[in-house]
């Protein structure tokens, strides 16, 4: 298989844009070095076609995780076309963002304010701001992933300036002021000893989690993160980026009947437009007219009418039962060919957020093998698959064929020795770690 046009082009841009592109998990080192189309022409569906021609049916990450109906869903774009031709901006508000507000407290209803952004990152630094503001505290609690900011990456600010990064691999805090040290501190999940040695120690205003990632929370783990918050007053955000309007429309925390003073929304809520949303509570979010927090592009008219009809279609279609049932399918096959060939793999995450990894010292090799020949068999391929709504039983059916293919031709290579001699570039390199 040619992918050399995606190849050439991210060369060109690695010179030209650092890093070479605006996200740390589209890099191709992240995938398959060397090899990694990189690029696309055209996006529909499933279906992925990159500059050289090439059709691939995406059972990777989906536009990390933001194409939940998948790509260029008809009714998605039809209301982005109107909406750009009615005009997306103007110096009046467009009446959109009223309707969807409407219908996110709807969702919440806890909540009774709104705020938009545009990405997932700057939503949490504006709800982020919203808290402290509001508790008047600049200590944080947290665990999860939550973005590139300064108040995130202050977690990464040691002592020792050489030793910054140690906590959250792979996340440099350059350039962040240092006398931001000690404001974000890091608990894993399941882990409320972990929480309860920081609040004894510190005088935090601020816990901020994602409600669930990997793992289902143990011994009411979720209540007593509540519980905890409430006796210190301190404000409890829920990172929904991920996991929302995965396992139902709305946010993963209402499943577990577990109720935040802010909620962060993102990707999934608009179907691969930008947009993000922050709901809290009314004493909380009014806060937010105490600082200043304002942006042009947040007033955009695309984003509120790409989610309005994305979450009124999620809703009508139940999309998250869709969801859950396809990465269960997934998750049986993977186990089953694994069990058949003599494989030994962990599998973790929410069943639209599954994913698998080998287990052994040679993962690394392993992973980029698997995702090397299931490319050459017409799959993006990745450990992780994150499930939308054009996933179906017969997407699933044929993918397992492959995976069958691929893991029996990966337990030879171990048996062989061979697993370096079949790679045609380097290893994958690894992405930065999380605390869940």
């Amino acid at each position: 298989m040619n992918t050399q046009n995606g190849i050439n082009l991210w060369h060109k841009a690695k010179e030209i844009i650092p890093g070479g592109t605006q996200l740390l998990s589209k890099r191709p080192d992240q995938f398959l070095p060397e090899q990694w189309p990189s690029y696309y022409k055209k996006a529909k569906g499933v279906e992925v076609w990159d500059l050289d021609g090439n059709r691939f049916v995406d059972m990777s990450i989906m536009g990390i995780g933001t194409c939940i109906l998948g790509y260029a869903d008809d009714d998605v774009n039809e209301a982005v076309k109107k909406a750009v031709d009615l005009g997306s901006m103007s110096t009046l508000n467009c009446a959109e963002e009223v309707e969807l507000a409407e219908l996110l407290l709807k969702l919440n209803p806890w909540a009774e304010m709104v705020r938009y952004a545009k990405t997932g990152g700057e939503a949490m630094a504006i709800a982020v701001r919203i808290a402290r503001a509001y508790t008047g505290k600049e200590k944080i609690a947290f665990c999860g992933y939550h973005g590139w900011q300064d108040w995130y990456l202050a977690a990464n600010l040691a002592d020792d300036a050489n030793l910054d990064g140690h906590l959250l691999p792979g996340l440099q805090p350059a350039g962040v002021p240092r006398g931001l040290k000690g404001t974000a501190l890091p608990f894993n999940y399941n882990h409320i000893n972990e929480l309860e040695d920081i609040i004894e120690k510190n005088d935090v205003g601020v816990i901020v989690m994602e409600p669930i990632r990997n793992h289902e929370p143990e011994d009411d783990f979720l209540g007593r993160v509540r519980k905890i918050a409430d006796e210190i007053g301190a404000v409890l955000i829920f990172d929904e980026i991920t996991a929302g309007w995965r396992l139902n429309v709305g946010g993963a925390h209402s499943v577990y009947n577990v109720q935040p003073d802010i909620a962060v929304y993102g990707k999934a809520m608009s179907n691969g437009f930008p947009m993000a949303a922050i709901v809290g509570r009314h004493e909380v979010m009014n806060v937010a007219q105490d600082t200043f927090i304002s942006s042009t592009y947040w007033t955009d008219r695309v984003g509120p009418a790409a989610s309005l009809v994305t979450i009124h279609k999620m809703e009508d279609n139940d999309v998250p039962a869709h969801l859950s049932r396809i990465g269960n399918l997934i998750n049986e096959g993977w186990n089953k060919i694994a069990k058949e060939h003599n494989l030994t793999i962990n599998i973790e995450g929410i069943l639209p957020l599954t994913h698998f990894g080998f287990d052994c010292e040679e993962s690394p090799a392993l992973h980029t093998l698997f995702t090397q020949e299931m490319l050459e068999r017409g799959y993006l391929a990745s450990k992780a698959v994150y499930v939308s709504y054009c996933h179906d039983e017969d997407c699933v059916g044929r993918y397992m064929e492959n995976v069958d293919e691929v893991f029996g031709k990966i337990k030879k290579a171990i048996e062989e020795n061979s697993v370096h001699d079949l790679l045609n570039g380097p290893i994958v390199t690894a992405g930065f770690k999380r605390l869940t």
